[in-house]
């Protein structure tokens, strides 16, 4: 295995993957880009330099490190092990990094799949959101084997302002899931505290103002009670996709006969959004939830 990632490739150019790409290029690493839409590959190219490929195979052909950033489990399978996947143009002691939220199984798939062909795996996982990704300080989370992720490690810090192993394959995955259980549980509080804070008729900015001082403060509260008392749900994390973590996490309490009563409400109550047709709202919308009559 080499010392320095000097060619990388980057699958999936959306709202998450398309400044993470951003940032290795301005590093000085020769990237090579696939998305599936190839008009937002041909357009990253023309902003960052590198090349864009046809195939996920072509995108890592000679690439030391790559990357992937997409929807689902079915969407990594497709772009990895399908039949034009990335895999099948890796070379050997390349390492495959997925920044997907997705799937512990999947992760130990992956696993198996790059350990064939003498390649290595890294499941990781990212938390912080697009204004993270285009500030370049997303928490990664990561799990593998300790050489392949030293090695990636330099590339990843690029985008990420903590980078961390958590153990072995899948441990990365199995901490987004407990990103994501936390978070639920602190969206739906907010919402709720503010729900009531207007129907007591107070100032909720200023409410907001003196509690966060306190122990209720969080990240969601100073990020998004703003937005939220405004009505405003077009930034941040979609209802969609946190449901489809949501579902995950649930998946995999199951497994391990972990009890997650909050989690599952939560998950109920955005369904609830979903049927007021906001898949794509910002998660905090679970305050409109609430005003909805």
């Amino acid at each position: 295995m080499s010392q320095t990632i000097r060619t990388a490739a980057f699958i999936g150019l959306g709202v998450m993957g398309y400044p993470m790409a951003g940032h290795l290029a301005r590093a000085g690493i020769e990237m090579r880009v696939y998305n599936r839409t190839s008009e937002k590959a041909r357009q990253w190219v023309d902003e960052h330099g590198g090349s864009w490929h046809e195939t996920p195979a072509e995108a890592a052909h000679s690439a030391d490190l790559i990357l992937v950033c997409v929807g689902n489990d079915d969407d990594v399978r497709e772009v990895t092990t399908g039949p034009e996947g990335a895999l099948t143009g890796m070379q050997a002691g390349a390492i495959l990094v997925d920044h997907t939220t997705a799937s512990a199984e999947l992760a130990e798939e992956l696993d198996h799949a790059c350990r064939e062909r003498g390649a290595h795996f890294i499941d990781a996982p990212v938390s912080g959101g697009q204004q993270g990704a285009v500030n370049g300080v997303l928490t990664i989370m990561c799990g593998g084997e300790e050489h392949a992720f030293q090695h990636a490690r330099p590339a990843l810090a690029h985008y990420g302002r903590a980078v961390t192993l958590m153990g072995a394959v899948g441990a990365g995955q199995m901490t987004k899931m407990v990103n994501q259980i936390c978070i639920a549980g602190l969206v739906q509080s907010l919402a709720e505290g503010l729900h009531f804070a207007e129907k007591a008729g107070l100032d909720s900015h200023r409410v907001i103002e003196v509690i966060a001082q306190g122990a209720a403060g969080s990240w969601q509260m100073e990020n998004r009670h703003r937005t939220m008392i405004a009505d405003q749900y077009d930034h941040g994390f979609a209802v969609d996709w946190m449901r489809k973590d949501l579902g995950i996490c649930l998946e995999e309490a199951r497994k391990l006969g972990a009890r997650l009563p909050v989690a599952a409400l939560v998950d109920q109550f955005y369904g609830d959004v979903q049927a007021m047709g906001g898949g794509r709202w910002d998660t905090s919308a679970l305050l409109k939830r609430l005003q909805h009559d």
